[in-house]
């Protein structure tokens, strides 16, 4: 069996966030449980009971019932966990409307989040709060970068998938001077002057733009020449912006485009980035298909294939698809099949089934017994054959390409396969 990538976990938590964002009581109804993973579960419970009990003094009837039904179905949930998951619990729970006044209906959600809770947090509102699984979703560092030589300088942020060219500059330097003499030597001054200013005001700008970035790990500096050199060890950065340097590196441009060679020649610095893991995967899979060597595989109908055969190393699907996996079955003779179908198309082919016969036994007894977010269908695949599913992040331009050129899907071979 495998094991449930980083990259997954993120997935399912921000998928869970967006559908709890969504719910909205009608009042302050709807209850938030943080459980930190040393609390001890009946300490929880007795401290509910003197929630529920504080409940009854609620003027409003339906408020009043509504708040005391969500504290009672969190309790009779918890009572059967033993202890908190190792990282704690997070738990949603309250009647959310789904019409008209008096069409609420309870709801309750537990969640194991990917990181540890720290506090013990009860709040009773009309929405759920879900800061603390945020915080998680979102990076916990971020890199500087900064492309320079003598004509001009850039600088990016990399947080997670996200690159972003925050400034660039032009020093408007002229070439070098081919008269003789003492004409020569005031230009050439002349230059080192204006290079030096040049380097002062980018290392303004460098302060200006990383000294206040609470959670910089690490800064990496590029470019042709020796201007990067001088740039990072004679004096132009304060001491705590030169703590932080992580590597000098030589790319064969400076500026915006300095930047991306940057980003290709740190791949080893930043291998716990994911922009750089998700250009690794998706250029495996594009090597692999460009010699042809029989290892890659593409498309949802072939990626399937080649996990009903075992022959899948590793799934890369896109997060930008939305796709259900439709399972179809007839009441009456259990015929089954299954179908990938976008989310707001199921209520249409739901009616489309209705006037259909059962290729099997010819009765309209046809219909969806469930819908599986394609995504999580995948993974339970991978799991079931020592597979590993990574979601890619359409915002690369790795990314991209798996989601425009390949449908969102492709995966990653353990043998070589002939066509």
């Amino acid at each position: 069996m495998s094991t449930t990538s980083e990259s997954y976990q993120r997935f399912k938590l921000k998928k869970v966030v967006d559908t709890l964002a969504r719910k909205k009581g009608l009042h302050t109804e709807l209850i938030t449980l943080y459980i930190p993973s040393d609390r001890q579960i009946s300490d929880v419970i007795g401290t509910l009971r003197t929630e529920y009990g504080t409940a009854t003094n609620i003027k409003s009837k339906s408020t009043r019932k509504n708040v005391m039904d969500a504290i009672q179905t969190v309790i009779q949930r918890l009572k059967i966990i033993p202890k908190p998951p190792p990282n704690g619990l997070a738990v949603f729970a309250g009647a959310i409307p789904k019409g008209a006044p008096g069409s609420e209906k309870m709801e309750i959600y537990l969640i194991e989040p990917p990181e540890p809770v720290n506090v013990y947090i009860y709040q009773c509102a009309s929405e759920f709060w879900l800061d603390p699984l945020r915080d998680m979703l979102s990076p916990k560092s971020s890199y500087g970068l900064i492309s320079i030589d003598r004509s001009q300088s850039a600088w990016a942020l990399l947080r997670g998938t996200n690159l972003k060219i925050v400034k660039t500059l032009k020093s408007g330097i002229m070439g070098k001077h081919r008269a003789g003499g003492q004409s020569q030597r005031r230009f050439e001054r002349l230059i080192e002057q204006a290079a030096h200013e040049f380097l002062t005001k980018s290392s303004e700008l460098t302060r200006e733009l990383f000294e206040e970035i609470s959670d910089l790990s690490g800064i990496i500096i590029g470019g042709p020449g020796f201007t990067k050199a001088v740039f990072a060890e004679k004096g132009y950065l304060t001491s705590p912006l030169k703590d932080k340097i992580l590597a000098v590196l030589d790319t064969a441009y400076a500026g915006e485009e300095g930047i991306r060679a940057l980003v290709e020649k740190s791949e080893e610095i930043l291998r716990n980035q994911r922009l750089v893991k998700e250009k690794r995967l998706v250029q495996r899979f594009l090597s692999e298909l460009a010699r042809d060597t029989g290892r890659a595989t593409y498309g949802e109908k072939q990626v399937r294939e080649a996990l009903d055969r075992g022959a899948v190393d590793t799934i890369l699907v896109s997060e930008g698809i939305d796709y259900e996996r439709a399972t179809i079955t007839c009441s009456s003779c259990g015929y089954s099949s299954e179908k990938t179908l976008e989310p707001d198309s199921i209520s249409e082919f739901e009616d489309q089934l209705a006037e259909q016969q059962c290729p099997n036994c010819h009765n309209q007894s046809l219909g969806i017994e469930k819908a599986q977010d394609i995504i999580e269908e995948f993974n339970e695949l991978a799991q079931e054959t020592g597979s590993t599913l990574e979601i890619i992040s359409p915002e690369t331009e790795e990314g991209k390409q798996l989601l425009g050129a390949f449908r969102g899907f492709a995966a990653i071979l353990r043998w070589a396969e002939q066509a």
